[in-house]
């Protein structure tokens, strides 16, 4: 189709950004986030960049994760994490803008990893400019999951890891491409 190389939508991709958020929980207009982790690969799923941070967050926000968060990410060490090396948050999002900046040249990323859309949820709500550089299609391993249970009989035993750089990893690991 003629001028379709003039929208960097529709140029064929050759990477993928794949991303994890852990938050205080999965209620975008009550909950926020935590630690974002980004990893870039191409389509042979070769890592070619990654980011990681935690963000600062008062003792008040950290206090009002659910049961569930709350015992996840102090057992994981994230809580601690944030308490000692927590990041102010603009400084992140002004960084991950950055990597995605330097990563993408301007082509919009596609944003890939597990159940993404509700990382993507949070990234719309609480940085609008990051969302801004991400391409309109989404790469979710979930749906890749679902195929394998159902249709092979294939399970995948996932740890209950939920730090943000360790699940990329261990989605990378379960779909076998890494």
């Amino acid at each position: 189709m003629a001028g379709m190389d003039n929208n960097p939508r529709d140029q064929v991709p050759t990477k993928l950004l794949w991303v994890d958020l852990e938050m205080t929980g999965l209620d975008v207009d009550h909950d926020v986030i935590l630690e974002v982790a980004a990893e870039v690969t191409d389509f042979n799923f070769v890592t070619s960049a990654s980011f990681e941070a935690c963000i600062s967050r008062s003792d008040e926000v950290l206090g009002r994760m659910n049961d569930w968060s709350m015992a996840q990410h102090s057992s994981s060490g994230l809580v601690e994490r944030i308490k000692h090396n927590g990041r102010d948050e603009n400084e992140v999002k002004h960084e991950l803008i950055g990597f995605i900046n330097a990563q993408f040249k301007g082509a919009p990323a596609i944003l890939a990893g597990n159940s993404i859309h509700n990382d993507r949820n949070f990234i719309k709500k609480g940085w609008p400019d990051v969302d801004a550089l991400l391409h309109y299609r989404m790469l979710d391993v979930s749906a890749f999951k679902i195929i394998m249970q159902a249709k092979y009989a294939v399970f995948f035993e996932k740890k209950e890891v939920h730090r943000a750089f360790d699940d990329i990893r261990l989605q990378l690991l379960k779909c076998n491409i890494i």
